[in-house]
Order: structure tokens, then C-alpha cells, then sequence
């Protein structure tokens, strides 16, 4: 039976966020908080202080997730684990992750008002990063519980002042371990809910999206060489130009993505250019490439044919381009078992859900190769994600809350 609503929940969801992205908060509303600075630090031991007041038993790990343990009265060895990430793209919205962490302290909140304790203990994680913005890498937290990160990587991986992740990890009086702890064991299932960042449950009416699966991403490096020169006294025919090249390259790669399917996306978000003046010919660039697609095979088709791409085009322009594959993330589909049970939920609160595939990387992407996990989407107005701009309607983010209730009630209760 599911926990009765309140005429104030959406001010209380409203309320949390709010108080989150004061953490961070930039100059035109949007949030920057990156992995173990100042804002991050204080938002992650604010997270820390709310779980302590419930009454939770809160802790950090070596890396700095934070959890929060609501002990069960009968299955005490394993948790059923929900909650999201607390870093931020630079910039970015005050729904995205945080939502997620908010959304599973008022879920718990309100079961442990009017029930007490679970059968099973929950565990409420606010993981310590998740988005890539600082250090080269992403999924920090949820690679480190599933221990799925490389080891000796705290000193080798360093954000853009040479600051490795070890160092900043001291910096905030964590363990820097060379090789990490391997993955927990205890954990029976994990719940991600998350604001969408796209524009299908708006466009069907949904209040939620119940998730199926989540698509593989792989990101790249790629590094065009040239030959800088006087941008007045060099003919056109005698120029390796960089920036031409690249332009070259991204255009095709955008046409190619079209042509493969028509769920697959390219993107080339971040670019630098040698030496990067007005008046000399560019001699170097690396730009970043980002694809994604649930099948696989789909996209070690296109990882082929962007090889293919750059070796022809090289060639024809007289220059030389390389990649790097830094990131490879596999497509998970989440478990059958977690998701009905998260359907149901919606479906006995008689609220409108729909299945979907995620277009987007999550922890839950990475919990999912290793616990039965299930994700859950709220609509995004306007599909509009990392950025300031980012909104969901207050009762959306309450439908939200009620499914995660209902479905963390069925489960541990």
C-alpha cells in the first residue's frame, strides 16, 4: 500500500532543490560543482548532515560517495540502494542528478514517517561524480562501488590545471588508494530517477518513463595535424590547414550518423586549435566526438567507418588525423523484474508511465552491468538539459517521488 499523498510534497521537492543549488550556484541560475572542489565539498556534506538528521546512518567511502542506511529489520546483508550523482556539468541545471538524490531522501523520509523501519535496508547514495566535467573520466562514484575503475589511475588522470584526481582527493581528506577496493557485494538492487534531458515524455503525455534500456557511448579524441603559415602569403592549394580539415571531417561525421540509424547521435561538443591566432594558419586541432546507440554492433560498424573516414580524407588533404577512444561505455538493459515492479508502481497510482530507452549515460548504466537495476525519467520542459534553462514542472518532480515511494515500499517492505 503506498504512502498517502501531501498537499505540501511538491514544496518540500522544491525546497530541497532549491537548497542544492545554492551549492554552486553561477551567476544566471545554473549550478557548477565539479568533482571535489569547494561547492561540491559543501553540497556533499550538506547531503551528509540531511541523511544524519533523519535519523540515517551516514558515511562516506574512500572516493566520497555519501550513503545513508536505513537498517531493515529482516534482510540486514543487503540493501536496496537508490539515489543519484551530485557533481554538475560547468553551468549546468539544478535538476540533473540532484533531483535524483533529493527525490530518495523524501521518498525514505516519508515511508519512515509512516511505517517505520523496512523488512530490508535501504541505502539513499549520493554518488561523488558522475559527469566527466573535471577529470577525464566519468562515473568516479558508481565505477568505484562496482569496481569497475582502473587501478593507478588517482595520479595519471588530471583536470586542465594538472591537478590529478589523487591530489584532489587529499585535498578534501580522502584516501588516494593505487588500487581501489573491489566492488560491493551487498547491494540487491539500485533505483536511479532522473529528470529525462530529452523530449519524449513531453511529446506523450507521460508523467514518467519507466526505462528499458540505456544506450552504449563511446568518446573520442580527435587529433588533426597541419602545418602552421602566414595566413595573408600562403596560397590556398599549398595550405595543410587544420581547421579545414576538421570541419571536413565533422560534417561528415554528422552525415554519417544520420545515414547509420536514426536513433544514432554524433556530436562534437569541444574543440582546440593551434596556435589558435587570427592571422596563422591552424597546424593542430583535437576535437571531441561523442556517439551513441543501444546495439553495439552498430556502433563498432561506425567506429570502423570513422576509421575509414579518417585515413581517406588525411590522405586527400595531405595531413594526418588519429584517434582516441577515452571512453567506451556499453549499452545496459535494465532488469526486467525491477522495472514491472516500478510499472506497477506508476500503474496503481494511476499514473500515465511509458517504457523508453535512455539517450543518455547514467550511474545506472554502470550499476546495471552489475546489479538489477532500474531507472526512471520525469519530463524535462523543452528536452533542454545541462544548462541553466533546465525545468521540470513541480508536479512532474512529485510523480516522480510517489512512483520511487511506491516502488521502494513494494521492494523493502
Amino acid at each position: 500500500m503506498a504512502v498517502q499523498s501531501s498537499n505540501i510534497m511538491q514544496d518540500q521537492i522544491d525546497q530541497l532543490l532549491q537548497w542544492l543549488s545554492g551549492f554552486g550556484k553561477t551567476e544566471d541560475g545554473g549550478v557548477t560543482r565539479l568533482l571535489y572542489d569547494d561547492s561540491w565539498q559543501q553540497a556533499q556534506e550538506a547531503v551528509k548532515g540531511k541523511m544524519e538528521a533523519m535519523g540515517l546512518e551516514a558515511r562516506y567511502d574512500v572516493v566520497g560517495n555519501v550513503f545513508g542506511r536505513f537498517e531493515g529489520t529482516e534482510t540486514t546483508d543487503r540493501v536496496i540502494m537508490t539515489g543519484s550523482h551530485i557533481d554538475s556539468v560547468v553551468n549546468g541545471g539544478k535538476y540533473d542528478g540532484a533531483y535524483g538524490v533529493a527525490a530518495a531522501v523524501l521518498a525514505v523520509e516519508r515511508l519512515k514517517q509512516a511505517y517505520g523501519r523496512p523488512k530490508q535496508s535501504i541505502e539513499i547514495v549520493s554518488f561523488c561524480e558522475e559527469e566527466g566535467s573535471r577529470f577525464p573520466i566519468t562515473f568516479w562514484g558508481s565505477g568505484h562501488i562496482t569496481g569497475r575503475l582502473p587501478e593507478g589511475e588517482t595520479e595519471a588522470l588530471k583536470d586542465a590545471d594538472g591537478i590529478s584526481i589523487g591530489q584532489a582527493m587529499r585535498a578534501c581528506e580522502f584516501e588516494a588508494p593505487a588500487s581501489l577496493p573491489l566492488k560491493r557485494e551487498d547491494i540487491d538492487s539500485f533505483i536511479e530517477l532522473h529528470v529525462e534531458q530529452g523530449g519524449t515524455l513531453k511529446k506523450s503525455n507521460a508523467s514518467v518513463g519507466v526505462v528499458s534500456d540505456i544506450v552504449g557511448q563511446r568518446r573520442y579524441h580527435i587529433t588533426v595535424e597541419g602545418e602552421s603559415n602566414h595566413a595573408g602569403t600562403t596560397p590556398m592549394p599549398e595550405r595543410k590547414d587544420a581547421v579545414v580539415l576538421s570541419s571536413e571531417l565533422i560534417t561528415n561525421i554528422t552525415a554519417m550518423a544520420r545515414r547509420k540509424d536514426e536513433s544514432m547521435v554524433a556530436t562534437v561538443g569541444k574543440m582546440e586549435i593551434t596556435p589558435n591566432v587570427p592571422n596563422v594558419i591552424a597546424s593542430k586541432v583535437v576535437f571531441s566526438l561523442d556517439v551513441r546507440h543501444h546495439s553495439n554492433t552498430l556502433l563498432d560498424e561506425f567506429e570502423r567507418e570513422l576509421e575509414q573516414l579518417y585515413t581517406t580524407t588525411g590522405k586527400s588533404f595531405g595531413m594526418t588525423v588519429s584517434s582516441d577512444c577515452w571512453m567506451e561505455v556499453e549499452p545496459v538493459p535494465m532488469s526486467k523484474d525491477v522495472y514491472e515492479t516500478m510499472y506497477k508502481a506508476a500503474e496503481s497510482l494511476h499514473i500515465p508511465s511509458r517504457l523508453m530507452i535512455s539517450g543518455a549515460g547514467h550511474d545506472a548504466q554502470v550499476m546495471g552491468s552489475y546489479y538489477p537495476t532500474a531507472m526512471l525519467f520525469v519530463p524535462s520542459e523543452a528536452g533542454v538539459s545541462h544548462s541553466p534553462k533546465e525545468y521540470t514542472k513541480s508536479s512532474d518532480l512529485e510523480q516522480g517521488v510517489k512512483v520511487l515511494e511506491e516502488t521502494l515500499f513494494r521492494l523493502a517492505y
